[in-house]
């Protein structure tokens, strides 16, 4: 069993700073990506940022230059370091990650969300 759990959302008015967390437990062999995708109320999922095992970053437009994404391979986290937050970053934050239980099994798996809200 495999379980994502996420902290460090919270509300924070607008131009403030938040960092999430997003620790990976249970029968993993190895984990490739990481990282985090956002919903806001009555929008689809979005990507937001991700890294690779390897160590490459991917961002989503909106959050470049704002948003930095870094891993602790040792501790199987994930962090979300977000600054100069807006009101449109208000949404709940998903912990994405694909991880082996095998040497060749994997699935994706997803954190249940935390909740970060932004105030004008």
């Amino acid at each position: 069993q495999v379980q994502l759990v996420e902290s460090g959302g919270g509300l924070v008015q607008a131009g403030g700073s938040l960092r999430l967390s997003c620790a990976a437990s249970g029968s993993i062999f190895s984990i490739n990506t990481m990282g985090w995708y956002r919903q806001a109320p009555g929008k689809q999922r979005e990507r937001v940022a991700t890294s690779s095992s390897g160590g490459s970053t991917n961002y989503a437009d909106s959050v470049k230059g704002r948003f930095t994404i870094s891993r602790d391979n040792a501790k199987n986290t994930v962090y979300l370091q977000m600054n100069s937050l807006k009101p449109e970053d208000t949404a709940v934050y998903y912990c994405h990650a694909i991880i082996y239980t095998g040497v060749t099994v994997s699935r994706v798996y997803w954190g249940l969300g935390t909740q970060v809200t932004v105030s004008s």
